[in-house]
């Protein structure tokens, strides 16, 4: 083969690949060219299309009504417990009082009849007021099972019979309850 053909030869076959690489090369180009100015048409415009606008819109409306909706409930929980638990303070402050009239009660049993009477009845009248505003007498009798999440042990005694091991033995100091909820746990002397 002469040297002109040989050359000619290579020039033929270099050149559809540089064809080749030039129309690479210009497909890139005009990708980026696409890719740039889509990218500064969003920068520029950076508002989202009129629906994503109208989407987010509806998304935010839902979730501040949620929210809304959420503390409603939650203030009128809160309001119903604080209106339950109000007199919490004044039940606590007026059950010496209380402790006062059942004791006096216990020592005019044994005296004059018209006094005793007197003062149950304005004893009962207080209880029966109090009763009204949520106040219960938790009932706590000598010989049940002593229960330490409803009984406040204060001593505990040689029970006087085997059957009486565990069990309250005498009530010190009655329990009360407001609403449903332990204002003052009896206070018992358990036997052991």
């Amino acid at each position: 083969m002469s040297k002109k053909t040989k050359k000619a030869q290579d020039q033929t076959v270099e050149t559809p690949q540089e064809g080749t690489q030039q129309e690479h090369n210009q497909n890139n180009a005009a990708e980026q060219n696409d890719i740039e100015s889509k990218e500064s048409n969003h920068e520029a415009s950076n508002e989202p299309s009129p629906e994503d606008a109208l989407a987010l819109e509806k998304d935010r409306y839902l979730r501040l009504f949620a929210e809304f909706e959420n503390y409603k409930r939650r203030t009128s929980k809160e309001r119903i417990e604080l209106f339950k638990t109000a007199s919490h303070d004044v039940m606590v402050a007026l059950l010496p009082v209380l402790d006062d009239f059942d004791r006096a009660i216990k020592e005019l049993e044994k005296s004059d009849d018209a006094l005793f009477a007197g003062v149950a009845l304005i004893r009962n009248k207080f209880f029966e007021t109090l009763k009204q505003k949520g106040l219960a007498l938790i009932d706590t009798q000598a010989g049940t099972t002593f229960d330490a999440d409803l009984h406040e042990a204060i001593t505990q005694i040689p029970a006087p019979n085997p059957d009486m091991k565990g069990k309250i033995i005498d009530v010190i100091e009655k329990g009360y309850m407001l609403g449903e909820k332990i204002i003052r746990y009896p206070k018992v002397v358990i036997g052991q």
